[in-house]
């Protein structure tokens, strides 16, 4: 039976799965980082990889597609870039097309069967898109720690440690200086000033169960992160598509066709009331896809909304079947369902 790869590959890691067409799934592998933007060249060898745990003990001739998720898209434009992934690919003995998409739409894919909707991604960083036929139309945030980014892990960091120096020595104050490992504001602020954001990121699981053990200042800060995430997804859902799907997150294999130059992504303002979507709106991301009172808090009210709201659980698993579906015989629902459960 022909088989299918997925790949989710990210700043933190890169994971593949092989399935069959109708399916199942019959390898998985995990390896590095996989984003080209951080990462160069090196990106590819990660997601190779993660192919060759993957397609351990499967024929390459077998696979008659594959998907690239990408977090960092725009630097297959590079032509080195493009080469190293398209070397990598035809290293493994794997002669079908590979379709590179962003992240964004194999998260969104994670969480639902449904073709177009939106995503909410909130981890380290915060990014919504709307997504129409698995291709993007228009994305709001996603500018980094400095721009933009509300609502996300590392903002959340950020608002405890302001908090946390503003009103000394309050219950969360201690909590956010215990975890830097100081015992005095003027300490806190010293160590804060380094920007240690591995550190400051691993601020948010403690803002958020300061908030689930009713603490005010901490539940503040959950509030007005779900807060802005939602106005975040709102730019997106009330954006009209204008235009084509962006070519940068649907492209085939580098070495089969050339990049298309992308139209720029509609970045709308936002909307003075909330807009009531009328597609499904998955959440994605640490803070989103886990159980955290941010999540609650989002998911909430989406459903006071009418909203249906997906999770977006295994993105890999979601590539494969992006993959598979112009393949299988099966409907894109029960595909998905055998694919991610």
């Amino acid at each position: 039976m022909d088989l299918v790869v997925g790949v989710d590959a990210g700043g933190t890691a890169s994971r593949a799965v092989v399935a069959t067409v109708d399916g199942s799934v019959v390898g998985r592998g995990v390896a590095g980082p996989g984003n080209p933007l951080s990462g160069g060249v090196s990106a590819a060898s990660a997601v190779g990889a993660a192919l060759v745990d993957a397609l351990s003990g499967c024929d390459p001739s077998l696979v008659a597609g594959g998907v690239l998720g990408l977090a960092g898209t725009s630097a297959v434009a590079d032509p080195v870039i493009a080469g190293a992934f398209d070397a990598m690919w035809r290293s493994l003995g794997l002669n079908c097309p590979m379709r590179i998409v962003g992240d964004v739409v194999t998260a969104f894919a994670a969480g639902t069967p449904a073709p177009s909707g939106a995503v909410l991604i909130a981890g380290t960083g915060a990014v919504a898109a709307r997504i129409v036929d698995h291709a993007v139309v228009a994305v709001a945030d996603g500018f980094g720690w400095l721009l933009g980014d509300e609502g996300s892990g590392r903002w959340m960091g950020l608002q405890a440690l302001r908090s946390a120096v503003r009103d000394w020595p309050s219950t969360l104050a201690l909590l956010v200086a215990a975890h830097a490992r100081v015992t005095s504001a003027d300490a806190l602020i010293r160590w804060a000033q380094a920007l240690p954001f591995a550190a400051i990121d691993d601020l948010a699981p403690v803002v958020c169960n300061a908030a689930r053990n009713g603490d005010a200042s901490a539940g503040l800060i959950v509030s007005e992160a779900a807060t802005r995430l939602l106005a975040t997804l709102d730019q997106v859902v009330a954006a009209a598509p204008t235009g084509p799907p962006s070519p940068v997150s649907a492209r085939p294999s580098p070495a089969l066709a050339s990049p298309a130059s992308a139209p720029a992504l509609t970045r709308p303002s936002l909307p003075a009331s909330a807009p009531t979507p009328t597609r499904p709106v998955v959440l994605a991301g640490g803070l989103l896809a886990g159980d955290t009172p941010v999540r609650e808090a989002v998911a909430e009210t989406l459903r006071k909304r009418g909203t249906t709201v997906g999770t977006s659980r295994d993105p890999a698993a979601a590539a494969a079947w992006l993959a598979a579906r112009p393949l299988s015989g099966s409907g894109a629902p029960a595909l998905h369902a055998a694919l991610l459960g």
